[in-house]
């Protein structure tokens, strides 16, 4: 039976096989922190967001969001306007060149997960994914 700690130690050595702990590059190696990957990822899915759903989305403080998106703003990425019909609302969506760079993640994202679920004995695949939703929903809740 798995306890705490033999947890702690999988998800530890997942983090560092995976590359989630070098906050300079994402797990697929490309040279932009996490965070502003997982950002732009949103706004490409999804279109204009206001700054406040993106923080809910990316589970990060309004403050913390406020700084990436100016992060964004600042490589030519994304943009800030005004939420119609809210004097105090923003809305952040991406530039031409946020769409390239979101486009181009998205294409190293792809290679770098089927490269892993290539790895997975397919027999094990439904198991592994559903491992980590179970995860998920368990951190979710605490």
């Amino acid at each position: 039976m798995a306890d705490d700690r033999e947890l702690q130690e999988a998800v530890a050595r997942f983090v560092r096989a995976f590359g989630l702990h070098r906050p300079d590059q994402t797990p697929c190696g490309q040279p932009i922190p996490t965070s502003e990957a997982h950002a732009l990822g949103e706004l490409a899915r999804d279109g204009a967001l206001r700054q406040s759903e993106l923080a809910q989305r990316l589970r990060l403080e309004k403050s913390t969001t406020s700084r990436l998106v100016t992060q964004l703003i600042n490589r030519g990425w994304a943009e800030r306007t005004p939420a119609p019909g809210d004097g105090r609302g923003v809305l952040v969506e991406l530039t031409p060149h946020g769409v390239n760079a979101a486009a181009r993640l998205a294409e190293a994202r792809a290679k770098r997960f089927s490269a892993v679920l290539d790895r997975v004995p397919e027999g094990e695949r439904a198991g592994v994914l559903r491992a980590l939703t179970i995860l998920t929903e368990a951190i979710d809740e605490t």
